[in-house]
């Protein structure tokens, strides 16, 4: 059991750094498919950028459990999965909600730095482990602190009822995103 809950912790720490690689290298430092997914969400926030893994995950983490049940890999798949859906919480409440405490508040700031002031840093939305040892931390001066903390959270309705449909990410829809 504790091997499990350790096990899990564990998935729980690698999302974190997967988070850090996704949306920094493939979302910024390379151009992927994901980049331009990402610029998206840079220029439209309601756009949820990672919804076209919810199924692709969900299917996985589905086959993975019929074909090898609770073996070690799958509890820590378990784990990254946790990961991903807080991460996707997290983020939906920093674009929409006003923060309800000072991790919430310091996580929003964070990220709408990362919109708003310095796309090239700030890459991690639910940690900043990794932007701390990559280097991508900025230091919280207080000439870039002021614009971010007086940012009303967004209203209306995200892309998430595209879910099916994908298509918000087609190639169209990008394009018009990418030549406003």
């Amino acid at each position: 059991m504790i091997d499990n809950f350790a096990t899990i912790l564990l998935g729980l720490f690698a999302w974190t750094l997967l988070e850090y690689l996704i949306h920094g290298w493939l979302g910024h430092t390379f151009t992927t498919v994901a980049t331009k997914l990402h610029l998206v969400h840079h220029h439209d926030p309601h756009a949820i950028f990672t919804i076209g893994a919810w199924l692709p995950i969900t299917a996985l983490w589905t086959i993975g459990l019929l074909l090898f049940g609770s073996n070690s890999w799958m509890i820590f798949f378990a784990g990254v999965t946790a990961g991903f859906i807080a991460y996707e919480a997290i983020h939906y409440r920093i674009h929409f909600s006003r923060p309800k405490g000072s991790i919430e508040r310091w996580l929003r700031e964070h990220h709408l730095l990362h919109h708003q002031r310095v796309p090239d840093r700030c890459f991690g939305v639910t940690s900043p482990l990794w932007d701390v040892i990559f280097g991508t931390e900025p230091a919280r001066s207080a000439h870039l602190l002021p614009s971010v903390r007086e940012t009303p959270p967004l209203t209306g309705r995200t892309n998430a009822r595209r879910l099916l449909s994908f298509h918000y990410f087609n190639a169209d829809s990008i394009r018009a995103h990418e030549n406003r």
